[in-house]
């Protein structure tokens, strides 16, 4: 539909729309927007057991990006200004590459990305709604948290990494740069600071997230 040189989306239209491109996220390589960072280091040999244990790594970290995804995309669904819709959609670029380059490391070591990512997707979609729905400032405490919790998860992927393993070193050392930035912005934009209980809870799923995806 179009009025005065517009369009105007019907809940269908954005329905599909978010349909669409959550089935693009879980099932289809995106186009990447930045260089690969693992590109121009050396892919070093690395012995089963390693591949495996960074493998479980990766697995889990391309979760959590399937998750921040679904998260931004929920987030951006509800929010009430416009250049906070635009940053989150900025934001979510810059997650599609992380998304990316973790499927393609995945690849390099010889595994797949998590069966449960549509349950990931799923329920990161619901809880950045719901975080939205509460109101900017409090979608931008929730954005800036989350990120911080990131930033800290993969810290310690990178003391859990096999220190031969340079090439997932630094794709996740480029993801923290990306994600303690977002944590950054989402404070400058006036975020609210959340409840202990809240953060509490967040960890907690983060934390379920993290144990299943490493195997499943």
């Amino acid at each position: 539909m179009k009025r005065d040189g517009f369009r105007h989306y019907s809940v269908a239209d954005i329905v599909i729309g978010h349909i669409d491109k959550a089935l693009n996220n879980i099932f289809c390589p995106q186009t990447a927007f930045r260089k690969y960072p693992a590109a121009d280091v050396d892919d070093d040999e690395l012995s089963s057991e390693q591949k495996k244990k960074a493998a479980g790594l990766m697995r889990v970290n391309h979760a959590g990006e399937m998750a921040a995804q679904a998260l931004y995309h929920g987030q951006a669904l509800v929010a009430r200004d416009k250049t906070l819709k635009d940053k989150l959609q900025h934001a979510s670029d810059e997650e599609v590459d992380h998304l990316n380059w973790c499927r393609r490391r995945l690849e390099e070591l010889g595994e797949q990305p998590s069966k449960l990512d549509p349950f990931w997707y799923a329920g990161s979609f619901m809880i950045g709604i719901a975080a939205g729905a509460a109101g900017d400032r409090w979608n931008l405490g929730f954005l800036a948290e989350t990120e911080y919790q990131v930033v800290r998860h993969l810290e310690g992927h990178l003391q859990r990494l096999p220190e031969k393993d340079k090439r997932s070193r630094a794709i996740v050392e480029q993801m923290k740069i990306d994600e303690l930035g977002h944590a950054h912005l989402a404070e400058e934009l006036g975020a609210a600071k959340l409840p202990e209980a809240i953060k509490k809870g967040m960890r907690l799923t983060s934390k379920v997230m993290t144990n299943v995806s490493d195997k499943i």
